[in-house]
């Protein structure tokens, strides 16, 4: 029975990392639970704006990415008094479409690659939801372009589910490993 009582001394123990580690990651692990499931679901939810579409009749013939870009700063900070400051632009040459997206805010223009022309300018929620989901909203908050927020975050967070996941498997096995061993040898009056 010494074996019995060694299995249930670990077993309080894993309950015990497992209680003190859950209670105070109980909201991080939540919100990366509910951020994972809104961007999983971000083109049903609308989270993220559609990729317009444009007449594609001569696929050689784009406009310059430098005019794209150019039209896209102009507009950003002419027309909406945002930062011009771009972060990315995603060119979708199937559809004629160059999605230009920013460093400052979460806007996306859509411009027509073959006019040059702006057909969509909405709000990126999904690009939120993403920074909160991975940690790096503070360093969006904060400005920081080293990502150590995103480092801390993830890193921590993803131990604190490692380190659950082995003691929450623990604490489900060891209560069965003792009943096994009891059902084996069972205790004679």
């Amino acid at each position: 029975m010494h074996r019995i009582s060694k299995i249930a001394s670990f077993t309080r123990i894993y309950r015990r990392i497992h209680k003190w580690i859950s209670i105070p990651f109980v909201v991080f692990l939540v919100i990366i639970g509910i951020t994972a499931i809104l961007l999983a679901w971000k083109k049903e939810l609308k989270l993220i704006p559609p990729t317009q579409k444009t007449k594609v009749e001569l696929p050689g013939q784009w406009v310059n990415v430098e005019d794209i870009l150019a039209i896209g700063s102009s507009y950003m900070k002419d027309s909406l008094g945002k930062s011009p400051i771009i972060d990315r632009i995603d060119i979708r040459p199937d559809k004629g479409i160059a999605k230009i997206i920013y460093k400052q805010h979460f806007m996306e223009i859509q411009v027509d690659g073959f006019s040059g022309k702006i057909l969509s300018v909405k709000k990126r929620n999904s690009d939120l939801i993403e920074r909160i989901h991975d940690g790096s909203i503070l360093d969006f908050v904060f400005q920081s372009d080293n990502e150590s927020s995103k480092l801390i975050y993830t890193t921590v967070t993803s131990l604190v589910l490692i380190i659950l996941g082995i003691s929450g498997f623990y604490l489900w096995y060891n209560p069965r490993k003792i009943k096994r061993i009891k059902n084996n040898y069972p205790i004679k009056p």
